[in-house]
């Protein structure tokens, strides 16, 4: 993906505009650093209607009410909220519906706080149990072609596809003392 002077984009934009070509029309989130380019860019979208959510599991039922009413939508969350929407994402195997989101990855790569371990060991497990299917990018160049990937599989094929940002490719996080 390039920009219109060529040169490439930045892996957040490409995937902010992967999302766009898809015909995304709600993002659905729970604030995180690793997610603030499409936030923001989302926000001051006027094709793209943002949704402050206080707990992942609500984006579970955000993003298949979109559907029902006719649009597309993805869910942010951070790997810790994954745990929070196992018993939500029953919804998405009992109703059909299709489901996409964006995972930022913690208790991977340098990570500084224990508590993010757990569920960053876990969380592609938890995606597969509850029959999602998961794609991880590893690096910036391939960013926008795994998220097109999981989209037209989520939205065209019907299927449940959860994307995994890996923590090295979002950057480290440091604990500031």
């Amino acid at each position: 993906m390039t920009s219109p002077n060529s040169e490439p984009l930045e892996w957040h934009e490409a995937i902010f505009q992967t999302l766009k070509e898809n015909n995304v029309q709600q993002v659905a989130y729970v604030p995180d650093a690793g997610h603030s380019h499409v936030i923001k860019r989302a926000k001051a979208d006027p094709d793209i209607r943002d949704i402050v959510l206080t707990t992942e599991e609500e984006g579970v039922a955000v993003v298949s009410g979109a559907w029902l009413g006719g649009q597309r939508a993805v869910l942010l969350m951070q790997s810790s909220g994954v745990g929070n929407c196992v018993n939500m994402f029953s919804l998405l195997d009992s109703c059909r519906f299709p489901f996409f989101t964006l995972v930022t990855m913690r208790g991977e790569y340098a990570e500084f706080n224990p508590w993010q371990n757990s569920m960053g060991l876990a969380t592609e497990g938890a995606l597969e149990l509850m029959g999602i299917t998961v794609y991880r990018v590893n690096s910036p160049d391939e960013a926008a072609e795994i998220v097109d990937a999981g989209l037209v599989s989520a939205f065209d094929a019907g299927n449940r596809v959860a994307i995994l940002l890996s923590q090295s490719l979002i950057g480290r996080k440091k604990w500031m003392r």
